[in-house]
C-alpha cells in the first residue's frame, strides 16, 4: 500500500475484530452530536461558506496557537494555497522529501515549479537537514532553477527538525511550508503544529487523527496578513465580493458539512490523542528490543496519526502478523522519485536512507478504540513474527 490507509481495513483475531482505524467506534460515540450539527446545516442551507467554516477556523487557530486558519477542500489544497500566494512558479525549485505521499509533489508541480527530492533521516523518517543543504547547493551550482521553498513533512505525526530547517532556509533565502497532513495535535518545544513555521498545511482526510467524513484540510499561519490572500486563492482568486479575479486561484473551499463534522470531533480530540499516545508508548516499549520504531526529536510530541516501525524481513513479518488477525499497512513501498509520474525529477544519486526505510517499514493499528488486551495481543504477535 503506497498512500493513505484503507480505513475499513480490519481482521478477526482471538481478541475479536481489530481495526486498523476504527471510525465506526468513534461514530457510535458521537453520532447524536454529529447529527445535530448536520441538521443545523440542513436547516440554514448554507452548504458552502456556512457559519461553521468560520467557527472551525477560529477553533483551529485557538487549538494550535496559530494566528489564524483557512479551512479548505483537502490537505493537497492546503499545500497549493500558500504556494500560489508565494507566487511559486516555473523555474523555482521546491525541496521535499521523497519518502511521503504523492500529494506533496503534486502540489509543487501544479504551481509549475520543480520538486527536488531530499533524503530522510533513517531514524525520524523526516527530511534530513544535511541532505537538504546539499541539495540546495547542487541546485545553485547547476543554475537552471531558483531555490525557492522547502516543504518538510511531519511523517506519521512527528514534527520535523524545524530549528535546523529554519536556519538553513534563512541562510538560503527559502520560504518554509510545513506539510503537517499527519501531525495535527503534535508539537515541538512547547509549541503545537500550526505554530511552528509561517505556514502549515494539514489534512482532515477521514483516516487522520482528526478526520472529516470526506476530504477536507486547513492552512494555519503565524501571520494574520496571510489570511486575506489565502482565502482569495481558495475562492478562485476573487476579491471580497467574489466577483472579480484579483489573482490566480482555484476552487479550494471546504464544504460546510465537513466543518460541522470536524467541530464535533474537535470536542473529543484531546482525549483521543492522549489514548493514542499511551498506545504508542506501549508499542515503543515492547518493540524497541527487536525493531526500530520511529525516533522523535527531543522536545517533540507526535500527533500519532500512524504508528510505523522498521523490521528486517518486513514482508515475511507482515504476512505472519496478518495471518494472526492483525491488520497492517505499508507507508511507503515506493519513494516518489521512483514513481513514473516523477521520474524526470529523480536525483542523480539514489536516496540511501529513503531506500532502506521503504524496504523495512510497516504500520500497525493506531486509534483510541483499541482495548488494552488488543494492544497487548498486537505486541505479542509482532514480537513472535519478528523474532
Amino acid at each position: 500500500m503506497n498512500g493513505v490507509a484503507n480505513i475499513s481495513l480490519a481482521a478477526e483475531s482471538r481478541m475479536g475484530r481489530i481495526s486498523f482505524i476504527d471510525l465506526a467506534a468513534q461514530q457510535r460515540r458521537i453520532r447524536p452530536a454529529i447529527e445535530r450539527r448536520l441538521q443545523a446545516v440542513l436547516d440554514h442551507g448554507q452548504y458552502v461558506a456556512g457559519p461553521e467554516i468560520e467557527e472551525l477556523e477560529e477553533k483551529l487557530a485557538e487549538r494550535t496557537g496559530a494566528a489564524g486558519a483557512v479551512a479548505c477542500a483537502s490537505g493537497t489544497a492546503a499545500l497549493i494555497i500558500p504556494l500560489f500566494a508565494l507566487d511559486v512558479k516555473a523555474g523555482d525549485a521546491v525541496f521535499i522529501p521523497s519518502f511521503t505521499y504523492n500529494a506533496t509533489a503534486n502540489a509543487v508541480i501544479v504551481t509549475g515549479a520543480t520538486p527536488v527530492f531530499v533524503d530522510i533521516d533513517p531514524e525520524t523518517f523526516n527530511i534530513d537537514p544535511q541532505d537538504l543543504k546539499a541539495k540546495i547547493a547542487e541546485v545553485r551550482e547547476d543554475g537552471a532553477l531558483n531555490p525557492r521553498c522547502v516543504i518538510p513533512v511531519d511523517m506519521f505525526g512527528s514534527p520535523a527538525d524545524y530549528a535546523a530547517i529554519a536556519s538553513i532556509a534563512a541562510e538560503e533565502g527559502l520560504s518554509v511550508l510545513s506539510d503537517g497532513a499527519q501531525s495535527f495535535g503534535g508539537g515541538l518545544n512547547n509549541r503545537l503544529v500550526g505554530n511552528l513555521v509561517p505556514a502549515t498545511a494539514t489534512s482532515f482526510f477521514p483516516g487522520k487523527a482528526l478526520g472529516a467524513y470526506g476530504d477536507a484540510g486547513a492552512v494555519l499561519t503565524q501571520d494574520v496578513r496571510n489570511l486575506e490572500e489565502w482565502k482569495s486563492v481558495r475562492w478562485h482568486g476573487t476579491d471580497d465580493a467574489r466577483r472579480t479575479s484579483v489573482r490566480v486561484g482555484f476552487n479550494g473551499r471546504m464544504d460546510t458539512f465537513q466543518a460541522a463534522v470536524l467541530l464535533e470531533k474537535l470536542e473529543i480530540f484531546d482525549e483521543e490523542l492522549a489514548v493514542r499516545r499511551q498506545i504508542a508508548e506501549t508499542y515503543d516499549t515492547r518493540f524497541s528490543a527487536f525493531a526500530r520504531p520511529q525516533r522523535h526529536l527531543p522536545g517533540a510530541q507526535s500527533g500519532c496519526a500512524y504508528y510505523c516501525l522498521r523490521v528486517k524481513n518486513r514482508d515475511a513479518v507482515v504476512a505472519d502478523v496478518n495471518k494472526r488477525g492483525v491488520p497492517t499497512a505499508i507507508y511507503y513501498t515506493t519513494p516518489l522519485h521512483k514513481m513514473p509520474a516523477f521520474a524526470e525529477f529523480a536525483p542523480k544519486k539514489d536516496l540511501e536512507a529513503t531506500k532502506a526505510v521503504s524496504e523495512e517499514i510497516f504500520a500497525l493499528p493506531m486509534h483510541p478504540y483499541l482495548t488494552p488486551d488488543q494492544v497487548d495481543y498486537i505486541c505479542d504477535v509482532v514480537e513472535a513474527a519478528a523474532s
